[in-house]
């Protein structure tokens, strides 16, 4: 953007902005003639999306602030008030982030003066208790106020719809619309939700009870040893008294915060990026684990949707599981264990490890693949049950997402830990470890082991280097990859009318790598980055699964590495 088109968009930001010090703030960068800084705030704006608005807190149209949250606010109530009118109330909750108190403020604000009635958790809340009290209570919407597992300096807001899954389009596009006509932050009216006649209420501590024994209700009646130590962090988030609890109902009692990350704080003071994925975030948990001689460690992010899982490595030290294996594992137990009824079905991701669909024949249940985003897990599993009478039993996605049966229709870090704390004690209870049964699978099924590439690239300049690098996907494709011959490629942008509504046009290639298995690279939907995802089968036979998964790992390091270079964004 020209430099006095963007003086220009600056004032009019400030002129709508109720907030005075991000009014201030955006003032100075003016004054400051920062051309590159006033660019990075004013040179795009935060689109409201299927995974609604996420992006670092400050002033300006390309940053999350009260201005952005009040606009998307009379959009989503506008958007009610046209397709659904007095239907339920919109569920509210928010995670501990510095600026979620003053954003969910005003969302309850916008909405009540809006005329549309709100429910909302007054203290902190855990996403999944969110969708979970959105579903329990047939509201029209929810709206969570956190950024999940983003760096310290971000916020988001997420949306849900009546079916009580993250939106999905039309919904995302018509709500989009709506803020783009909302106007200036500043004239949009909000209700204090003290004031009589506002139809604003807190959501009492019966719904943490209502959902911790519909959780603990499903689990299997089988013989499980809760004698478990298990040491647990909720990563300075929102998860720890939900976990404790719902781990105590289950029958879990030796459950060991980590001290230093268990009270929520929005600062992250013990990691630089609060994502249990990230390297050296666990190494307090895993310290304590130590010192406890534990026999479990489980991890959620700062919302508590996701969930990380180390066990021990039978050498004296501990294995991170990947989110694939989590998920290959909880699906066994959950089909294993299974008591029965319509047939079986098990999602997940289309980036997600191809394996699952092998486990879920083996127990005769159907298994379908999503595009990426827990969103089309969770409308596939709604529309499959409808039209085809399959009883949804569990989804996952290969970024530590997981929601067993019907209680949360999104990723659920906290459900998925008890269930993951069941698995562990009923293998102990025969006397076996996670890594016992992970190499049983193996055996079954196959070997496949699985990597990622993530490469960020930050601001506007980023954003199109990755646009860049995927439509030479459109012009080129590579001829082999570490040394596999590419069989044929898909790109989901095209070919959509032809596929299930949990596949439509995506920005994702997947290039197909015959028996050996499949390489695909998009572009993420929430941070600022490329993803490469490789996915390879290795027959074990009499072999040693170790040694076998440590060669497949550096075959699909080698074409993850071949698609960064033919990119050309390594």
């Amino acid at each position: 953007m020209e430099h006095d088109n963007l003086i220009t968009a600056a004032q009019e930001w400030i002129a709508g902005d109720p907030d005075p010090d991000t009014r201030a703030e955006l003032e100075a960068i003016v004054a400051s003639g920062d051309v590159d800084a006033l660019n990075e705030r004013m040179g795009a704006i935060l689109r409201f999306g299927t995974a609604g608005i996420r992006g670092a807190v400050g002033a300006g149209s390309n940053r999350m602030n009260r201005a952005m949250v009040i606009r998307a606010t009379k959009g989503v109530a506008d958007y009610l008030n046209a397709e659904r009118p007095g239907t339920g109330p919109v569920v509210v909750g928010r995670d501990a982030r510095l600026s979620s108190a003053q954003f969910m403020d005003d969302t309850v604000g916008v909405l009540a003066a809006a005329g549309i009635p709100v429910r909302y958790f007054a203290g902190l809340a855990p996403t999944p208790l969110v969708a979970y009290a959105a579903r329990t209570m047939d509201a029209s919407a929810a709206v969570v106020v956190t950024a999940s597992h983003n760096p310290p300096q971000d916020n988001g807001y997420k949306v849900y719809d009546a079916n009580a899954a993250q939106i999905v389009p039309p919904v995302d596009g018509m709500i989009a619309a709506a803020i783009d006509l909302s106007g200036p932050a500043s004239e949009i009216p909000r209700a204090d939700v003290a004031a009589a006649g506002v139809d604003a209420e807190p959501i009492g501590e019966s719904m943490e009870d209502e959902y911790i024994a519909e959780v603990i209700g499903r689990l299997p009646r089988i013989a499980v040893d809760h004698d478990l130590r298990i040491v647990y962090t909720p990563m300075h988030g929102v998860g720890r008294d939900l976990f404790v609890k719902t781990l105590a109902a289950a029958g879990f009692a030796g459950v060991y915060p980590v001290p230093e990350q268990a009270a929520p704080d929005g600062r992250f003071p013990t990691v630089a990026f609060p994502n249990p994925e990230e390297p050296g975030a666990l190494d307090l948990a895993l310290s304590l684990a130590a010192e406890l001689d534990a026999d479990l460690v489980l991890a959620n992010d700062p919302d508590a949707d996701r969930l990380a899982v180390s066990v021990p490595d039978g050498a004296g030290g501990w294995l991170a599981l990947t989110g694939n294996q989590i998920g290959i594992l909880l699906a066994d137990h959950i089909l294993r264990t299974d008591e029965g009824g319509p047939q079986a079905l098990v999602a997940n991701s289309i980036v997600s490890s191809p394996m699952l669909a092998s486990v879920a024949g083996a127990y005769g249940a159907e298994f379908t693949q999503t595009l990426t985003g827990f969103k089309w897990i969770s409308n596939a599993a709604l529309d499959l049950s409808e039209d085809q009478g399959l009883r949804f039993l569990f989804g996952y996605e290969e970024a530590l997402g997981y929601s067993v049966g019907p209680v949360v229709r999104d990723k659920d870090g906290i459900g998925a830990g008890v269930w993951f704390a069941h698995l562990v004690g009923s293998l102990r209870a025969d006397g076996k470890s996670v890594l016992d049964r992970l190499q049983d699978l193996y055996r079954r099924h196959g070997l496949w082991v699985s990597t990622q590439k993530s490469i960020v690239r930050p601001g506007a300049e980023g954003a199109e280097e990755i646009a860049s690098a995927m439509d030479l996907l459109r012009e080129h494709l590579p001829e082999a990859l570490g040394g596999f011959k590419v069989v044929s490629a898909t790109d989901y942008r095209d070919g959509a009318e032809q596929r299930a509504r949990w596949l439509p046009a995506q920005a994702l290639v997947e290039f197909d790598l015959g028996e050996a298995g499949r390489a695909l690279v998009r572009p993420s939907g929430t941070e600022p980055k490329l993803k490469i995802y490789v996915d390879l089968k290795v027959d074990l036979g009499a072999g040693d699964p170790r040694v076998a998964e440590a060669d497949a790992l550096v075959d699909a390091a080698d074409i993850a590495a071949d698609l960064m270079e033919f990119l050309g964004i390594a």
